[in-house]
């Protein structure tokens, strides 16, 4: 049997699987990241329980939030709005208003690369002056299977310290400042900071970290989307003392730019050095994507956790996940390794 049909086959069995569950008590589960990997986690995790709270990072500063943030002086809208998309449902409903949250104006004017999302978000910001009612707004009108949350209520700035960032100076250290000038940025990112350095996290993320039966942490662009939650003094603390099981899910591949070159361990070590204190549960990975099970077994226990190795990637080769085999195995490691809930 080829490898591609093996992966179908399992994909056949998770999908089935996971549409014979019976609804009723259902872990609660909060992912935190930001862009297409929190988008990739969200649309798998809904599959597998009810209630689910993203807590999203707010450093972006290019494309149409870039433009509102520095117009308006607001949060950066764009992760949010991806966010709530990912959480809409898969009847006609809650695919229309996707695509239309998504959409982006072509003109020559000032609407050009505006996504539709951005705009209601930041409107209903103005509007109701609070950051969390809003988004509760937006998500009842989606009909969002879910809570999106930012996780500072203070538009960040994401800074970069990045050895050889100058070809001529391979061993010169160097400060990059932006998300996304840190998210494509030549040389090797030694490590990351926030501007301001300490600030204030969105309570609800906080109580919703502390509430948690699973946090999920990943997958995304390490260094702009993973990490920078961890840069949040309270929203670390709630991580470090939550009684909930942590999982990490780890990229597919390195990311060009940020983590270039970078091994499964190696995207462990980083984040222990940002958090010394956070110990993990479970740190899940493709299958295909560990040249060196033991090397990762040995970084995830420093962090206190096991590692499960699963089928999640696309089964086109694509190096994008498969929301039905991520979701299998989500559901797996909630009920292999998680307490003893009313979900059981």
């Amino acid at each position: 049997m080829t490898g591609r049909n093996l992966r179908m086959r399992r994909l056949s069995r998770a999908t089935s699987a996971l549409s014979g569950r019976k609804r009723g008590g259902q872990p609660k589960v909060v992912a935190l990241g930001g862009g297409m990997g929190l988008s990739a986690s969200l649309t798998a995790l809904r599959r597998i329980t009810g209630d689910l709270t993203a807590v999203v990072t707010v450093a972006d500063d290019g494309g149409s939030s870039g433009r509102l943030r520095e117009e308006l002086g607001v949060l950066p809208p764009g992760d949010l709005r991806k966010a709530l998309a990912a959480l809409c449902g898969d009847d006609d409903w809650g695919r229309t208003w996707s695509r239309v949250v998504q959409h982006r104006f072509e003109s020559k004017g000032d609407l050009h690369g505006h996504a539709v999302g951005n705009l209601l978000i930041v409107a209903l910001w103005e509007q109701l002056g609070d950051h969390v009612q809003a988004l509760d707004l937006v998500g009842k009108l989606l009909g969002a299977q879910g809570r999106v949350l930012p996780m500072s209520a203070v538009p960040l700035e994401l800074q970069a310290l990045v050895k050889g960032h100058d070809p001529e100076l391979p061993d010169a250290i160097v400060t990059v400042r932006g998300q996304a000038t840190v998210a494509l940025t030549p040389g090797e990112v030694q490590s990351v900071h926030v501007v301001p350095p300490d600030p204030p996290a969105v309570p609800e993320a906080v109580e919703a970290v502390l509430d948690a039966d699973w946090v999920v942490l990943g997958p995304g662009s390490w260094f702009s989307s993973v990490i920078p939650h961890l840069l949040v003094p309270e929203l670390l603390d709630a991580l470090v003392t939550t009684k909930a099981r942590k999982v990490l899910s780890l990229n597919l591949a390195p990311q060009p730019g940020e983590t270039e070159g970078f091994s499964p361990q190696r995207h462990l070590e980083v984040l222990g050095r940002h958090a010394p204190k956070l110990a993990l549960d479970v740190v899940l990975a493709d299958e295909a994507a560990v040249p060196d099970r033991e090397s990762l077994d040995d970084a995830a226990r420093r962090l206190g956790a096991a590692v499960e190795l699963a089928p999640v990637a696309s089964p086109d080769g694509v190096p994008v996940h498969d929301q039905e085999l991520l979701a299998a195995a989500y559901d797996r490691i909630f009920r292999m390794h998680g307490r003893i809930g009313p979900w059981r």
